[in-house]
């Protein structure tokens, strides 16, 4: 194992918030999964146990996007593609992540969020490109430590090939998400979305038309309008296009 990635691994060992238990693994329906991203770019997905640090579910597409064999390779194998320039973002984006879950957040929402950000990766053919990875934890032990965690990383070079080195959180049944947390710094510039601003925005991305957001939401065009509004403003984005291609790049949809 070499120095960078001795010094992620550290990042969740240090935060003993690992668990020293064998937990279960939840029912998944991966063709939910499947059918959830699939429309962003190659992506393949697994399970890792921070019990043991061992994989599980791998998709047979990690073979076309690194050429690893989905049947023997291992979490440090995936770690190994990472940019050595961008592994000081990716330590301090699980740092954060794990203080912003279990501290800002709080043990009693942990399962309901998922943590994305982004990095270059090494490909099969040894070039690197732009992944954006997001993690949803499936299991705590008793002690509220994690366990089990769903990582989907999906190619998106074809959107963007810089960095914004920030993290941000998609709050899952009904709960809110917060954008654009800088991972650098101290002040806090996080954003947040409402769970019906999100409503909108999943809505706007599948090419509905204000009224039609309306009739499918139960409210008036003048609100969706409102909430269009909103949502620009707080994403900082200029329009349509550049707001739903942000919205892939953050995970939102």
């Amino acid at each position: 194992m070499n120095i960078e990635i001795e010094r992620l691994n550290s990042v969740w060992i240090d935060s003993q918030k690992t668990t020293t238990q064998n937990t279960l693994l939840p029912q998944i329906n991966f063709e939910d999964i499947v059918s959830s991203i699939i429309s962003t770019g190659p992506f393949y997905y697994y399970i890792v146990d921070f019990y043991d640090m061992s994989l599980s579910n791998v998709s047979p597409s990690i073979l076309d996007i690194h050429g690893f064999d989905p049947e023997t390779v291992t979490f440090y194998d995936i770690l190994g593609t990472i940019h050595p320039d961008d592994m000081e973002f990716v330590s301090q984006a699980e740092a954060t992540n794990i203080d912003f879950l279990f501290t800002t957040l709080g043990i009693d929402k942990v399962l309901n969020y998922k943590s994305c950000f982004s990095f270059r990766s090494r490909m099969k053919n040894g070039d690197y490109a732009m992944l954006n990875h997001q993690a949803l934890l499936l299991t705590l032990d008793e002690h509220g430590k994690f366990g089990k965690s769903l990582n989907i990383h999906t190619r998106i070079d074809h959107l963007t090939k810089t960095n914004t080195n920030q993290l941000s959180f998609i709050g899952l049944n009904g709960l809110p998400s917060y954008m654009n947390i800088d991972v650098f710094n101290s002040i806090n510039t996080t954003v947040e979305f409402s769970k019906r601003e999100l409503d909108v925005l999943k809505l706007i991305a599948e090419g509905y038309t204000n009224n039609e957001i309306a009739e499918l939401l139960f409210i008036s065009p003048l609100t969706v309008k409102k909430h269009r509004c909103n949502i620009l403003s707080k994403s900082d984005c200029k329009n349509t296009s550049q707001l739903i291609r942000e919205s892939i790049l953050k995970g939102l949809i």
